[in-house]
């Protein structure tokens, strides 16, 4: 099944829906959806959009699940010191 997934500008998922849902809600536009995400804010005036739309395509909703809670992990690992890396002194 295919889902869409709108990161905002830092790269987190803030919604996902499924293509039925875009079908019926956006007229299976991923651009009208992007653009339904971005309203009201900040930086979106002029055709200015944040973020994107990507396509996802799994097997279950279980896959996507632990799709979702694994984005992160490379990040959260380096800076919470769970890998080897050296502390920078700025």
């Amino acid at each position: 099944m295919k889902y869409f997934v709108y990161f905002d500008a830092y790269g987190y998922a803030r919604k996902i829906i499924s293509e039925q849902e875009l079908a019926e809600k956006f007229d299976n536009a991923p651009g009208e959806f992007l653009a339904a995400m971005c309203q009201g804010r900040p930086g979106t005036s002029g055709g200015h959009t944040t973020g994107h739309v990507g396509t996802l395509s799994f097997d279950s909703q279980r896959e996507l699940q632990d799709y979702l809670e694994s984005l992160g992990d490379e990040i959260a690992g380096f800076y919470g010191g769970r890998s080897e890396c050296r502390p920078y002194n700025f």
